[in-house]
């Protein structure tokens, strides 16, 4: 069997560029007992990817040059030895930007498309819904009628955030890059109020506007300006859940940080960082909590699909370039 695969080429110097990356075929063999070959359907894109493209010491290794990108992905079963993932059955797998995979079975997660879409499994009920739950039910102990400030809230994650933080009786708060992103999260996420930062000469002075009784939880996705902002503006005792800072991916040399943090001290504001992955134990309960809420009608995602494997480059950039709504994905 041959797999075409989107390799990472060359680490970028600030924003990445189709140049850091190439395509090629790889020989990966037959299956052998116990193993299946998976035909990929989906490809996810992130912006964590950017972190794994430095050669830099983090909680997860950088990505190999000259090899395929990991990442999410939905797939189906095309040719099987193993009877728990029969010829047909759809999964989960973390094999990245490529056709064709071989497995044994680690780290792969049947999913049944009866119940959603495919592509929903790197979305809403994937890792990424997750994530939007595990940063603010566990980091950010969200409690009933809270007020919330969710950045970059029409992104992937923050979407969600807004919605489960709405579910639970919040007044939630959110920003985001365009006037259709803006009305997306009023008209069909149901927060409360959301403002275009281009248009926003304060962030500070625009979130004591909005929330003039405090915001009691923060689920950072950009950093600088609107992590000042948010501490500036943050109850006593408030919460702040460090998803990503965007802002910073991409910046050759690291930018000055906030400097309110003394704030933090007198306001007694807790500030944690959290990686989805070291809370898997709450996944039963988060696919069975987020399951029933889009049976009821109170979940609404939006998808941004790239069509072709070898157009990925082109969707992970667009992450950077403030053109995507909802969950960015590749459709193969």
């Amino acid at each position: 069997m041959k797999s075409n695969q989107v390799q990472l080429k060359s680490r970028p110097e600030g924003m990445p560029a189709k140049e850091n990356f190439q395509t090629a075929e790889v020989e990966i063999g037959e299956i052998k007992d116990g193993q299946f070959a998976v035909k990929n359907e989906w490809l996810s894109v992130d912006p964590y990817m950017r972190g794994r493209m430095k050669d830099t010491e983090s909680y997860v290794e950088p990505f190999a040059l000259g090899k395929a990108m990991e990442g999410g992905c939905v797939g189906k079963v095309v040719e099987s030895k193993n009877d728990d993932f029969p010829e047909g059955s759809w999964v989960l797998g973390n094999q990245g930007w490529r056709d064709l995979w071989i497995s044994d079975g680690q780290g792969v997660v049947p999913i049944d498309t009866e119940q959603a879409p495919a592509s929903a499994y790197l979305g809403v009920l994937g890792l990424t819904g997750m994530t939007a739950y595990v940063g603010l039910m566990e980091i950010g102990a969200l409690k009933e009628g809270e007020t919330v400030f969710v950045s970059a809230a029409s992104g992937a994650v923050g979407s969600i955030v807004g919605q489960i933080a709405k579910i639970h009786g919040c007044k939630v708060v959110g920003s985001a890059g365009s006037a259709d992103k803006i009305a997306w999260l009023k008209e069909k996420a149901g927060i409360d109020e959301a403002f275009n930062y281009h248009d926003v000469d304060d962030v500070s002075a625009k979130l004591k506007e909005l929330c003039p009784d405090g915001i009691d939880v923060y689920f950072e996705n950009v950093g600088g300006d609107h992590l000042q902002g948010a501490i500036d503006n943050m109850s006593e005792g408030g919460r702040i859940a460090a998803c990503g800072m965007i802002s910073g991916y991409n910046d050759e040399k690291p930018q000055p940080g906030p400097n309110n943090l003394f704030k933090i001290i007198g306001k007694r504001i807790r500030m944690q960082g959290f990686i989805v992955r070291d809370h898997m134990d709450l996944q039963e309960e988060f696919i069975g909590k987020m399951s029933g809420w889009i049976k009821e009608g109170k979940i609404h995602w939006e998808e941004t699909i790239t069509e072709g494997l070898e157009n990925a480059p082109d969707a992970f950039i667009g992450l950077f370039e403030g053109d995507k709504l909802g969950k960015a994905l590749v459709k193969l």
